[in-house]
Parts: structure tokens; C-alpha cells; sequence
């Protein structure tokens, strides 16, 4: 058996074999740009697998060799790459700078970090494994612009043709120059290895006299620049001093640019993964770093807290408490996971857990509670109570105790509110309850939450919760 069969031998024992099957048809039998930055939420759906199952089983074949993954940061107004990196260490909490659009962005795991994943040269060579040898629009769709960028044939072939006023290859060390036609639109001339840009504001009387511009690109990343110039002829220099190949484009910035740019598909983000119970479970080595602070923007937060654990032991014993409090953990556990979260970490007879959607956590909230019931009714007591408490906002993702973790306010309201709950209740905060899925959700299963003012230990300002019973 060679090695590759070997890896799939075991792919198939820890992840979904159908998944599996579907991984490795994609290895054998994928075109090169298929295996490149492969979006595992646009390969669920073309597929037909489960988001989560197809999460999974990428990061299992990513610990066993056959992908490498990249967490990518993105320009979320051009969706273009500004930096790759092969370890979520390797982000960095300040500004990425992206040439086209112009702008710095702080890099919030929300939506600014792609997670992709690229097949190891080790098991198949593609040509994206050497980005200097694909040809120019290849470079464009394959290393500049994230997979979440839209792109079908016709538009990508609207972008070469209408959109496109020139385009250049152009080896290390030489020199070339371009005869153009400006016209009286914003141009952009955009060289996406060095990120360089250099913005024409076409405008005024046309002209007939030729115009100069003269570019240089090298390894230092150019400010973005901006000149006034008239409609007509242009003579365009370039200069590569970079020490790689460039390839410099010009860009008509008009509507019909932002239309093909703006189209975009899910992608799995990097909050989705550091909420991914795989995640945590087999990638614990690249995690963050003990200084770095990641920006979430929105993240839901669940706790949960076994009642009167202290009395049940004194009153059943050691060890059939025990046996109780593990079922209860293994049925919280199984259930975070199955509905898209992810187990933080547990303290005592409580667990912390993160989910993308206010949604996941309410259904996972509402099936605890059933799990408890029917965890009571097959040992005929009621000794397993679980107190609940749901709350969603900003935080940041850090490391404490050597552990992936979140640090915030949002943090500190989730576990107070928990606190709040004297039996069986799920205590849950304005914006959880606020966004619409909750609201269908709670509506659809006849659930009329009890709206009250609370006041929790180390907040200011009393808050307003809803109880559900």
C-alpha cells in the first residue's frame, strides 16, 4: 500500500467515509485550480455533503498530509488576498493594506479571514504550487482573489475583455511600455504580486498630445497614488526592480468592475473555525499565540451549569454522581457539536461553548434541556437540572492557560446570565432574541419568552433578559 492509500485508510476511519470518497475523487480526478484554495462550503454544496461533515474531513486530511492550510486575509471590498499564512499564529491584529481599493482594515476573523485549503505538492503537484509560472488571469483567480469571489466563465470573461484596458507580463528586470487610450473614466493601473496601484482620474478636454507615465515596481509596497489626466493616448513605462515577475494591469474602475467583484459565495471564515469542534480537537498545536488579540465581531456564547452538583453528591455518592455527571457532560458535549458549536473549555460542572448563530445556540439550549429530561426519566429521579444562559456580541479570541479562548464583556453578561437561572430555565439577553432566526425559531415552537430586568454581578446597568421555561 503507498503512503497516499495509506492516508486515505485512515481518513476514511476518522471522518465521514462518504466525505472521505469525495476527497479523494477530488485529489485524482480535479482540475489544478480546483485544487487550489479549494472553498469547502462551495465543495459541500456542489457535492451535496454536509457543511460540518465536509469541515471535518478537510481538517482530518489536512492532519494526515494531503492538504495544506491557509488562513487567508481579505479586502472585503475587492475580495482580494492581502496576506496568506500557514499558521493562525501568523495573523496580525493591525492594519492590512489593500493597493486596489485604497483602504486599510483591521483583520476581524469575521469575515476578513478566509480558511482555505491546498492540496500537498507531496501528493499532487498543481500550478498554483509555483504562482510565477500561471499565466496572468491565473494569477488573478487563483492567488490574488479569494475563493469567495464569484467568478463563472461569461464573467470572467467580461473582466478580460470590457473591463481591462491592457495587461502585461513582465519578467524581473525588464522594462516595457504600453500604448494606451485612456478614457474619460478612473482607471486604475494594478500590479497584484507587489499589491502596487496607481489611480488615473481620466477628466477634462480630450487630447490629442501623448501623455507619460513612467512605473516602477519594487519590493517595497508603493503608496497608492492618484494624477489627473485628460482623455487620449498615454505612453505607459514600466520598470520591474521587484527581483519577480509583475503583471501589471490597467483597470477600468467603473461599474461594471465593482458588479464582477461584488459577486461573492460563502466561504468558511475563521471564526467558523475557531468555533469548529474538529478544530479544536486536532489542530490544538495552531492556535494562537499568548500576545495575540483577534477581533469577532459577533459570536454567541453559551453557558451551562449542573444545579445543586455540591447536594447530589452528598446525597447519592462519589461515584454515582460521578456516573451522572459524565452522562450529562457526554450529552451537552455531543449536542454542542452537532449543532455547529464548539466546547470552549468546561469548569467544574459547567461548560462554555461558542456558536457562529444565536440559533445554533438556542436549539442546542432547548435540546440540553430535553437530554436532561430523558437522562431523569431513565434513572426515575431528577437530579440533573441544568441552568442555561445565551448571549451574543463582540469579543476578542486569545489565549489563557494555554488554551484557545475568548476575552470581553460579552464574555463576562453570558456567564452571568447563566447565573440567573434557578432551575431548568434558559436565560438569553436582547441581542439573541433579537435576531431573526431566533425569533422565527421561538415562534415556530409555541415559546413565549418572560421579559424581565436583571442585575448581574459585576455589570453597571441592570439588563433586560428573557426567561424561557
Amino acid at each position: 500500500m503507498s503512503d497516499t492509500q495509506a492516508q486515505f485508510s485512515v481518513l476514511k476511519q476518522t471522518a465521514d467515509p462518504v466525505v472521505a470518497d469525495a476527497i479523494a475523487r477530488l485529489i485524482e480526478t480535479g482540475e489544478d485550480h480546483e485544487l487550489n484554495r479549494i472553498n469547502v462550503l462551495d465543495f459541500s454544496k456542489r457535492n451535496g455533503l454536509d457543511e460540518e461533515r465536509v469541515i471535518s474531513g478537510f481538517l482530518h486530511a489536512s492532519r494526515l498530509g494531503l492538504f495544506d492550510l491557509s488562513w487567508n486575509v481579505l479586502c472585503p471590498g475587492c475580495g482580494g488576498v492581502l496576506d496568506a499564512h500557514s499558521t493562525l499564529k501568523s495573523l496580525r491584529h493591525d492594519d492590512y493594506h489593500c493597493g486596489l481599493c485604497a483602504c486599510g482594515y483591521e483583520a476581524s476573523v469575521d469575515e476578513q479571514v478566509e480558511v482555505a485549503f491546498t492540496v500537498s505538492p507531496r501528493i499532487r503537484h498543481i500550478a498554483a504550487h509555483d504562482p510565477a509560472t500561471l499565466p496572468l488571469w491565473e494569477y488573478f483567480k487563483q492567488v490574488f482573489w479569494s475563493s469567495g469571489v464569484d467568478f463563472n466563465k461569461e464573467s470572467f470573461e467580461s473582466l478580460t475583455d470590457e473591463v481591462t484596458l491592457d495587461a502585461l507580463e513582465l519578467p524581473a528586470g525588464e522594462k516595457a511600455q504600453l500604448s494606451l487610450q485612456l478614457p474619460p473614466q478612473f482607471v486604475i493601473v494594478f500590479e497584484p504580486v507587489t499589491h502596487s496601484a496607481q489611480f488615473i482620474d481620466v477628466r477634462g478636454e480630450p487630447t490629442r498630445e501623448r501623455q507619460q507615465l513612467s512605473l516602477i515596481y519594487n519590493k517595497a509596497h508603493a503608496p497608492v497614488g492618484t494624477m489627473v489626466m485628460r482623455p487620449g493616448p498615454l505612453r505607459l513605462s514600466l520598470d520591474n526592480q521587484a527581483g519577480v515577475r509583475v503583471l501589471p494591469t490597467v483597470f477600468i474602475a467603473a461599474e461594471a468592475l465593482h458588479q464582477l467583484i461584488g459577486k461573492r459565495k460563502p466561504f468558511l471564515t475563521a471564526k467558523r473555525m475557531l468555533s469548529n469542534q474538529t478544530f479544536r480537537d486536532v489542530f490544538k498545536a495552531d492556535n494562537l499565540n499568548i500576545d495575540q488579540r483577534l477581533k469577532i465581531t459577533s459570536l454567541t456564547f453559551l453557558f451551562t451549569d449542573l444545579k445543586g452538583s455540591t447536594a447530589l453528591y452528598e446525597r447519592v455518592g462519589d461515584l454515582a454522581a460521578f456516573d451522572l455527571v459524565r452522562a450529562h457532560f457526554h450529552a451537552l458535549l455531543e449536542i454542542i457539536s452537532s449543532e455547529k458549536g464548539a466546547v470552549v473549555k468546561t469548569i467544574g460542572d459547567a461548560v462554555m461553548a461558542t456558536f457562529i448563530r444565536p440559533e445554533h445556540a438556542i436549539v442546542a439550549g432547548l435540546r440540553m434541556r430535553a437530554a436532561m429530561d430523558a437522562l431523569n426519566a431513565e434513572r426515575g429521579t431528577d437530579d440533573l437540572l441544568v441552568k442555561i444562559g445565551i448571549h451574543e456580541g463582540p469579543c476578542l479570541a486569545v489565549m489563557l492557560n494555554e488554551r484557545q479562548d475568548y476575552f470581553g464583556q460579552t464574555v463576562n453578561i453570558a456567564a452571568r446570565v447563566q447565573s440567573l437561572s434557578t432551575s431548568q430555565e434558559i436565560h438569553i439577553t436582547g441581542p439573541v432574541i433579537e435576531a431573526p432566526a431566533v425569533a422565527a425559531l421561538l415562534d415556530k415552537e409555541a415559546i413565549k419568552p418572560i421579559q424581565k430586568q436583571a442585575a448581574l454581578r459585576g455589570i453597571a446597568d441592570k439588563i433586560v433578559v428573557y426567561q424561557i421555561t
